[in-house]
């Protein structure tokens, strides 16, 4: 489903030029739930933005089943995430001007689809959001946003769903619910996930985890999740 090959990203101020990731390879299966973990600067971040398409990169390559993200021209590439990928952001990037329903349905809106209403029902009773709808992000608690934007993200059953720290701004209990849908999304609608985090705990409940120091992948281990053995 997802390949990254010998990718690497270089931000340049100036004459200056700061590796943020370097030869990052490994691949991830279609099903597969992968967290991705290291501490801050070690190119956890910039990884995400590139598995996503949402920069480009220095050098190496991205294959989204197949497709190489490199090869694609911006139209192509937005109309590739739109269809395929699912972004959870740790900041949740609601508009506060919309309600909680319109920020979900939003993401259908872009894609050029109608809202399936009974994906809707689905997911944002399992969110514990159902009635929250009609209220805008400044009138929900922090979790409820982060809620609302995981439902954003799964409205389009995408394929793949990248989440960036999504338990960040969280306390322990909305941390758990954020983490049990996400492994939901995972198993029931066969999605595959992709978490970044800096919390060995969250980062537990993947099939693989992927270490990250100094822009360097340092090793690969078994999660709580594995249930056999997948090529890398």
């Amino acid at each position: 489903m997802i390949r990254a090959e010998h990718l690497g990203k270089v931000y340049r101020s100036g004459r200056l030029e700061v590796p943020a990731l370097r030869e990052a390879t490994f691949g991830v299966e279609a099903g597969e739930f992968v967290s991705i973990v290291g501490p801050s600067g070690s190119g956890k971040s910039t990884l995400f933005y590139l598995l996503g398409g949402l920069t480009r990169a220095t050098s190496g390559r991205v294959l989204i089943g197949g497709v190489d993200f490199a090869a694609l021209d911006d139209a192509e590439r937005t109309r590739m995430r739109r269809a395929r990928i699912g972004f959870v952001f740790q900041k949740f990037n609601l508009l506060p001007t919309l309600s909680a329903r319109a920020n979900i349905e939003i993401a259908c809106e872009i894609a050029g689809r109608s809202v399936d209403e009974e994906m809707l029902s689905q997911l944002t009773k399992i969110l514990n959001i159902a009635g929250r709808l009609d209220h805008r992000p400044s009138e929900l608690s922090g979790g409820e946003q982060q809620r609302v934007a995981i439902a954003r993200a799964l409205i389009n059953q995408p394929a793949i769903v990248l989440a960036d720290e999504p338990t960040g701004n969280l306390d322990t209990e909305n941390s758990d619910a954020v983490l049990e849908m996400l492994r939901r999304s995972n198993r029931e609608f066969k999605q595959t996930v992709l978490m970044i985090t800096h919390n060995p705990e969250a980062a537990a409940i993947a099939d693989r985890i992927i270490h990250m120091r100094d822009g360097q992948i340092r090793g690969i281990e078994a999660g709580q999740g594995s249930v056999g053995s997948h090529t890398w």
